[in-house]
Order: C-alpha cells, then sequence, then structure tokens
C-alpha cells in the first residue's frame, strides 16, 4: 500500500476518530501527506520518537496504541507472573503526553496486564527508579526528551529499569507486525480499569523513597551549602525533583528562572529545549547576573540530562560542555571516594565510544578502569545490568557527552535529578576551597594534558535528508580522508562492520597519529548526522587548531556529498 492509499484508508476509517480525519482533510501539500504515510514510525530499542499529528508516521493515539498492543502481548507471552508484575508509565509534560499515557494504560489493561501510573509529570529517570522499586516487568515513559516542541515519543523499559535493548525490542516489533489492523487492538475503559484493580495511580511515596536514596549517594558533607545557584527546569518535569532534593540537600540559595520554572508543552521561552545548546541558557544568564550567581543548572524537559555554566573571574558565565561535566564529576566522585577509601577494586567507569578520553586518564590515576559502549544509556547501564549478574565488576559512573550522567546504580538511566544534586554539591565543595569548577578543569588540564572536543549536527529532515544521510556515510566509509595537514590516518573502527564487542551500530570512528580522532554516525533519535572531534597536547591552542584543521577537512567532503 503507498502513501496515497495509507492516507485515504484514514480518511475512510471510522475507526479513526473525526478530530483525526479532519486534520487530515486539511492537508492541502502532497508532500505533507507524503511524510506523514511514506512509512510508520518505527519502533526500535529508542521506543518511538516523532512529530506528533495524525498519519503512520506521527506520535498519536492509535500510533502508541500499536506500540502498546505489541508490548503487551510480549509480556502475556512470559506468562502470568510477568502480567501481574505490571508495568510503571510516566509522562512529562509535552502535548498529549498525558493522553498518551492513559492509552498506553488501557491497552494493557484490556490485555490483564497490572498498570502502575502516576498521577502527574515525573522525570524519567524516576520511572527507571519506580520499575525496580515496584518489581515491574517492564515500564513506559511518554516524553521526546529535548527534541523540539512539535515532537513527543514513547520509551520502554525492562524489569532491570533500563531502556530495552536489540532482543525485547525485537519480540515487541515481531507482536506489532503481526497486528494487521488497528481494529486488533484491545482497550478498556479507564473507569473500569481503575475499579477492576488493573490501572492504580503511584502517589508521593515513591517521591520520598528516590529521594532517600539519592541523599545517601552524596559524598562530602564539608561544602559551602550557600554557594548562589541559578536553576532553569526550561519548563519540563525537573522543577519540583530538583528543587526538593536541594533543599533536603541543604542548600539554602537556589533561585528558578521565573519564565521557565512551570510546564509548557509550546517552550516558549526557549524553542529548542536542549541545555546542551547554550541558547537554552538565555534567561538564566539574565537573571544570573542579576543575583551575582556562581553556578547555573539546567535540566531538559524530561529531566534525564543537565548541563550547567560557571562564572568565570570577569563575570561572564562560561559553559561547561558535556565531556567537560563528565571529567569533572569524574574526578570529584573518584577524588572523594579515594579520601574516603571506598573505591571498590573492580569498580569500573562507563562511557560511550564517541565520548572523550580525558576521564578514562583520571579514572587510571585511581586504579579505575574505563569500559566503552555504544551510544545511549541502554547500553552503559546495561552494563550495570550485566555487572549484576556476573559480578565481574561495580559500576561507579556512567555518561556521554551529550550530557547523561548516572552516579550509582539505584537508576539503571541517566538521571539530572542525582546530577544536579552531585554538581551543587561539587561546586560547594571547590567554592570551600577558593576555587570555581573552572579552576578545577584547568588543574586537570594541566596535569593531564588538553583534551579538546567538538560537536556539530547536521540536520536533514524528511525522506531526502534521510537519503541523503545515508549516501554522506557511505562515501565516508568507502572513501576516508588520509591525511590532516600532515597528521596521517592512523586506525579506522567501523562499528557496523568490525568485530568490536559491542553490538553493530553504524558509527564510524577514525584515529590520527598524534592521538587525536573523530567519529560520524545518524542519529537514532533525530534527523541528524553528527561529527565528534576530540584532541590532545600539553599545549592548548594547538590542541584547539587541530580541532579547527580536523572540523575544515571533514565538512568539506561531508558538504560536497549531494
Amino acid at each position: 500500500m503507498n502513501y496515497k492509499d495509507k492516507y485515504n484508508s484514514w480518511l475512510e476509517n471510522d475507526y479513526f476518530d473525526e478530530e483525526t480525519r479532519l486534520e487530515l482533510r486539511q492537508i492541502a501539500d502532497d508532500k505533507e501527506i507524503e511524510d506523514r504515510f511514506y512509512t510508520d514510525l518505527s519502533f526500535g530499542t529508542a521506543g518511538l520518537r516523532g512529530k506528533v499529528g495524525a498519519g503512520t508516521n506521527r506520535m498519536n493515539i492509535y500510533t502508541v496504541s500499536l506500540a502498546t498492543e505489541g508490548l503487551a502481548k510480549t509480556i502475556v507471552n512470559k506468562g502470568k507472573e510477568a502480567m501481574n508484575r505490571g508495568v510503571a508509565i510516566a509522562y512529562d509534560v509535552r502535548h498529549y503526553s498525558d493522553k498518551f499515557s492513559q492509552i498506553a494504560a488501557r491497552v494493557l489493561a484490556a490485555n490483564g496486564i497490572k498498570v502502575y501510573l502516576f498521577e502527574g509529570i515525573r522525570p524519567t529517570p524516576l520511572l527507571s527508579y519506580t520499575i525496580r522499586k515496584l518489581d515491574a516487568i517492564s515500564g513506559i515513559v511518554v516524553t521526546a526528551s529535548h527534541n523540539p516542541r512539535d515532537y513527543n515519543g514513547y520509551k520502554v523499559y525492562w524489569e532491570d529499569g533500563s531502556q530495552i535493548l536489540d532482543d525485547i525490542a525485537d519480540e515487541i516489533l515481531m507482536e506489532i507486525k503481526n497486528i494487521k489492523d488497528f481494529s486488533e487492538i484491545k482497550l478498556m475503559d479507564l473507569d473500569e480499569a481503575k475499579n477492576k484493580g488493573l490501572i492504580e495511580y503511584i502517589g508521593k511515596e515513591i517521591d520520598d523513597d528516590y529521594d532517600k536514596d539519592l541523599l545517601s549517594l552524596s559524598l562530602d558533607d564539608d561544602i559551602d551549602k550557600d554557594i548562589k545557584i541559578i536553576y532553569t527546569p526550561l519548563n519540563g518535569t525537573g522543577n519540583i525533583p530538583v528543587r526538593r532534593i536541594l533543599s533536603k540537600r541543604g542548600f539554602t540559595n537556589i533561585i528558578v528562572v521565573p519564565e521557565q520554572e512551570n510546564p509548557d508543552p509550546n517552550f516558549t521561552t526557549v524553542g529548542y529545549p536542549n541545555p546542551e545548546d547554550v541558547k537554552a541558557f538565555d534567561y538564566a544568564k539574565v537573571l544570573g547576573k542579576k543575583e551575582d550567581a556562581e553556578l547555573i543548572i539546567a535540566t531538559d524537559p524530561d529531566c534525564d540530562r543537565v548541563a550547567m555554566m560557571v562564572r568565570d573571574k570577569n563575570g561572564e558565565f562560561k559553559f561547561i560542555n558535556g565531556n567537560q561535566a563528565g571529567v569533572l564529576l569524574v574526578n570529584y566522585i573518584l577524588s572523594q571516594r579515594n579520601r574516603l577509601n571506598n573505591i571498590p577494586e573492580n569498580g569500573v567507569i562507563v562511557k560511550s565510544i564517541v565520548t572523550g578520553d580525558l576521564s578514562k586518564s583520571i579514572a587510571k590515576k585511581y586504579g579505575v578502569e574505563t569500559i566503552e559502549t555504544l551510544t545511549g544509556f541502554k547500553n552503559i547501564c546495561g552494563k550495570a545490568n550485566e555487572f549484576d549478574k556476573t559480578g565481574e565488576h561495580t559500576f561507579i559512573f556512567g555518561y556521554e557527552e551529550s550530557i547523561g550522567y548516572v552516579y550509582g546504580t539505584m537508576v539503571r538511566d541517566k538521571d539530572a535529578v542525582n546530577t544536579s544534586m552531585l554538581i551543587a554539591e561539587m561546586a560547594g565543595f571547590y567554592k570551600k576551597q577558593g576555587k570555581s569548577l573552572l579552576d578545577v578543569l584547568e588543574d586537570i588540564y594541566k596535569e593531564h594534558g588538553y583534551y579538546k572536543e567538538k560537536l556539530i549536527s547536521i540536520v536533514l529532515e524528511g525522506i531526502e535528508g534521510s537519503q541523503r544521510i545515508s549516501r554522506m556515510m557511505e562515501e565516508i566509509r568507502k572513501r576516508p580522508i588520509m591525511d590532516f595537514d600532515g597528521i596521517k590516518l592512523e586506525k579506522t573502527i567501523d562499528y557496523l562492520l568490525d568485530n568490536t564487542g559491542n553490538p553493530k551500530s553504524n558509527v564510524l570512528k577514525y584515529y590520527l597519529e598524534d592521538g587525536s580522532w573523530y567519529a560520524v554516525r545518524p542519529s537514532g533519535t533525530e534527523p541528524k548526522i553528527k561529527l565528534y572531534i576530540y584532541s590532545k597536547d600539553i599545549n592548548s591552542k594547538v590542541s584547539e587548531d587541530k580541532i579547527n584543521t580536523i572540523e575544515s577537512a571533514v565538512l568539506k567532503k561531508i558538504n560536497s556529498i549531494e
């Protein structure tokens, strides 16, 4: 069935509600119709993510119910015990998040599966925690994380509290493919499901348990708790949990950006609500200067990612990128645990293959191994799950350059609530020593070398964009750049073709003879191709110049591919 046939089938089938069909009738542009129906919104290990709207390639109640029916059948196949253990569901502030979570709950209930549904918005890491706390078989969080406002998404977790890996995703996908028509999807009335005890609402008791366990992760209390911090949740789910944990931790000088305090699915003040982008800090910087603050913390809409800015000696706020924040956290955690003499003998730091190597040098100083995985916390926390079974290592800290971090194992996903607490504690600890986090970062560079990094994302939307990204990857794979102003290519790793010990993935990594390297990969959740560039030198400027040389050569090649 081509896209026009699919479009007409939705228009003519009264299974779809009138609001959906009216939206479709109002589309005048054939290109728009094609984009909505040329494919089905794909279900993978990241679940679903796409623009909200009517169509098979959009996030709507029908695509959500289809994915949930696939999940339900997968759980039913595992037997009555799995069904009774149930599924925890959380959702964020985005358009239709509450509606999508209710649809998912009703589908699961109709299949005889117990559901634990949060009564209001919650951060994504709390969903991971809740699965483990309630011993649920699975979990769902309805969120598009830091995507633009017209997106939403649906992530599936498994019993260990981390996002599903390929084995479970493949089972769910097989069940989805076996559903020939939307009318096959079971759906129970919400009130009926509640009356039958199949849907149970989760109250604040889980929040309280989460806070208690988070506070147990603090490393030092001999800190300056009066440090002045600006916090922005970027109109997302972080406002209440982050402020609550900082208050319980004893920080008394937290000022919230008022325009970005409350939930706003349109993200009116920020547009692209990703704190990885320094423009997301515009409001916070103004407030920070007005209040003479020392630190700014920003969390993304579902509060699993966090970034910061630190005031320098000139009173300006300097952005700390994801690699630098990870380095500061690794250094603080390991130095503190070394002081407390409780670094486990088999402890490890886990990071992604496109994250910088400075933390590896720090970890080595403390006798801690670093393990690398493919991008995504399903892989990073997948190691924690693996260590639970093998006992081979103890998971200390996991992170990736895209501002995701987790300390400890109570949550099996990136956790911006946990990390916000650690950032505040770390800043307060060094302030008491007369240092800012910028001073600490410079000390680390002087000891280990100037590691520099740059991330470049090229957005290419739609069918044409997707096809061009494929051509780019193929050309770079077949004909790599061999020389960068005299610095030769030394080694290539192709994670799609080579035996790396990781699952196959469309990532290319190129090591140069001077220790610099770069990697190229398509984003798994956004219409982007990403270029990661890393260098190292004992001289800061030389290291920066290497970044510029690599960037110029690789972008010239990428942009020449039509």
